[in-house]
């Protein structure tokens, strides 16, 4: 039985889908004004573990990730940069796409775009007054009336008298309350508009998500997960409009990644410590940057440094090693192992990741005992188990000489190393072995590992 923390309970729980042996899942994606940063990659990885474990344990996921493609920062944004909004998000659009491939991130299942949606979140709107539940205000904006859901606040536990006792003096007039939010934006001059019975303008952010998961999803789901910055206020007004406009309980589980830091401290462009996906992809192999996620729980703090980067390669290069040289058997032909079975138990604990990749070194270790008791079978069936639970991780799917001759951007090619490697063959062939030292440590100094083996001389980037 898996077990999932539900953000909503604030407590493990067993996972009984709706729909036996089916999963539906939506994930507050981007909002496309600029490149995603470390934050995102973050929430794509975490929640493509969850899909990608969900289906190794045979369930058929519809996987629902959104795409905010209006509003304010978008728009300002767009002016700033002197184009229509939709090159911008278009843009934007195809650079998240090209990041999340690098990572190994799957598409999902559906990606909807807000303005896709138009029609339906109308609809929620208008059902949404008719129950009592929103108005039309004077200045054309039209706001969710709070007080009329009587379990506001349910998922982050924050009380309502709380919220109003903290809001702001200033309060907008046209608000019945501080605590309302808008479901429907009047359109300023000049700003992109859709028509609408009370005048035109662009849907709220918070409507977007509750539109579109239902209409994709239905009206109660199963898994509804995002970042930890969006617990307050946007899942919470998530539910409420949801439940009031259908009357069911919205979401079953609610799922939320912890929180990025950098060097112990917040990630923020004010502090000067604000890295997006592609620049630190400029530095560090796509996989390490995934592994350096996944090695951590997804509801986990997660501490960005030089160091742990570089600690999290030299760790995904002892998995890889483990199989450099061997000839994995077909995974088909291997039975379900001791090993299979306490991954297993480790992911069925809250996707415990951390746990999984312990497994994972274990399973590396006993491929190496087992070639150097010259077990060259039992390596390779072993090997297969390592890739086969690598792979629902999103890891070790490279072959190991791909992996470590990689590119990383440096002076020297794939074709410089090995004329090296040949020049160096040729000096210890005429018994100049302070040449062949010479070029081995110079090779060495410009991060080029050399493995003198039986079979020749293999290289790797360190």
């Amino acid at each position: 039985m898996i077990r999932i923390h539900n953000s909503l309970t604030r407590q493990k729980e067993d996972f009984r889908p709706i729909e036996p042996g089916k999963v539906r899942m939506y994930v507050c994606g981007m909002t496309v004004y600029d490149y995603c940063h470390l934050g995102h990659a973050r929430v794509l990885v975490a929640f493509d573990v969850v899909s990608r474990y969900l289906r190794h344990r045979g369930y058929d996921v519809h996987y629902v990730r959104n795409i905010t493609d209006i509003d304010d920062k978008i728009l300002r944004r767009a002016d700033e940069n002197g184009e229509v909004y939709t090159a911008l998000t278009d843009r934007m659009i195809d650079a998240m796409h090209e990041d999340e491939a690098r990572l190994g991130v799957a598409s999902p299942t559906e990606e909807p775009r807000a303005t896709g949606y138009i029609a339906e979140i109308l609809e929620m709107i208008s059902t949404l007054i008719e129950g009592g539940h929103a108005y039309a205000a004077d200045n054309g904006d039209v706001y969710f009336s709070v007080s009329s859901f009587a379990d506001y606040g349910k998922l982050s536990n924050k009380k309502l008298e709380d919220l109003l006792a903290g809001a702001r003096v200033d309060v907008q007039e046209a608000k019945q309350s501080p605590a309302d939010f808008a479901l429907w934006k009047a359109a300023k001059p000049g700003e992109v508009s859709w028509p609408s019975p009370w005048g035109d303008g662009r849907p709220g952010w918070h409507i977007e998500c509750s539109a579109m998961a239902t209409r994709c999803l239905g009206d109660t789901f199963d898994i509804h997960g995002g970042g930890p910055d969006l617990l307050f206020p946007h899942h919470e007004n998530e539910i409420a409009q949801s439940e009031c406009a259908t009357g069911h309980r919205f979401v079953n589980t609610w799922m939320h990644a912890g929180a990025i830091r950098v060097n112990k401290e917040k990630m923020s462009k004010s502090l000067g410590n604000f890295f997006t996906i592609r620049e630190i992809l400029e530095r560090y192999p796509a996989e390490v940057v995934r592994y350096f996620l996944v090695s951590s729980h997804y509801r986990s703090q997660v501490d960005y440094s030089e160091e742990n980067l570089a600690e999290a390669g030299r760790t995904l290069n002892r998995l890889y090693q483990a199989l450099r040289g061997v000839e994995a058997a077909a995974s088909s032909d291997v039975a379900e192992t001791d090993f299979d079975r306490l991954f297993q138990e480790r992911m069925d604990d809250d996707f415990n990741t951390a746990g999984a990749i312990a497994v994972l070194h274990a399973v590396a270790n006993e491929i190496n005992q087992q070639r150097r008791d010259g077990d060259d079978r039992a390596a390779r069936q072993t090997a297969a188990v390592l890739i086969r639970l690598g792979g629902v991780l999103g890891l070790l799917q490279q072959d190991p000489e791909a992996y470590f001759q990689a590119d990383t951007g440096g002076e020297l090619t794939a074709d410089d190393i090995e004329q090296q490697i040949q020049a160096r063959a040729d000096a210890r062939k005429a018994r100049d072995f302070a040449e062949a030292d010479r070029i081995r440590d110079a090779l060495l100094d410009q991060g080029i590992v050399l493995d003198d083996t039986r079979d020749g001389t293999t290289w790797r980037r360190a």
